[in-house]
């Protein structure tokens, strides 16, 4: 059957028309709530036809229709379904696999650095990321079975500028009060211009 054999209007209005009436006895059954919910549902057949919405979906439900018959009925597209299924199995295993490696592969390198008197990795790769550089003693990195002993580096100071080295004056103090000139009245004394 095909969408130009079927009368529209009269099967459109006739859907509209039995929900209505529906609608009208859930009112008073369960409130004006549930009614006018129905209701609203009841009036889009006729919106669908009146919009010329119904060709679209017409359309789309024998779209759906082909679809699912076709899959029911269609070995091949069974045997497609199948491999889909084992190819996201296979996946699933790798996955499961490849992180199986990775934490032996962590916890052997954390126990042939621990054998070994060695610091840890991580232990370094922390404090370097937290800025605290520390020095080795020597001959403690030789000893074999020795730990390492580590010592904070002093920090450094940045150097005075060339213009107050020259001037021979300290640099200039901080006021009490926080306004918003004394960054610029700092950094002008800095190059000798105020």
């Amino acid at each position: 059957m095909s969408f130009t054999q079927i009368a529209w209007l009269p099967l459109c209005a006739g859907v509209t028309g039995v929900g209505l009436v529906l609608s009208f006895l859930l009112m008073r059954r369960r409130g004006a709530a549930t009614g006018l919910r129905a209701a609203a549902w009841s009036l889009l057949p006729v919106a669908a036809y009146l919009t010329g919405a119904l060709p679209t979906l017409w359309q789309i439900g024998t779209a759906i229709v082909g679809f699912v018959t076709g899959l029911a009925f269609n070995p091949m597209v069974w045997a497609g379904v199948g491999v889909a299924g084992l190819s996201a199995l296979l996946f699933l295993i790798s996955g499961f696999l490849r992180g199986r490696r990775l934490r032996a592969a962590a916890s052997s390198g954390s126990s042939a650095s621990s054998a070994s008197g060695a610091s840890p990795a991580p232990v370094a790769s922390a404090a370097a990321a937290s800025g605290q550089h520390r020095a080795v003693t020597p001959g403690a990195q030789g000893a074999p079975g020795a730990t390492a002993v580590t010592q904070p580096l002093p920090k450094r100071t940045p150097a005075p500028s060339p213009v107050s080295r020259a001037a021979g004056s300290k640099p200039a103090a901080k006021p009490a009060a926080d306004d918003d000139f004394s960054d610029i009245e700092d950094i002008l004394k800095r190059r000798g211009i105020g």
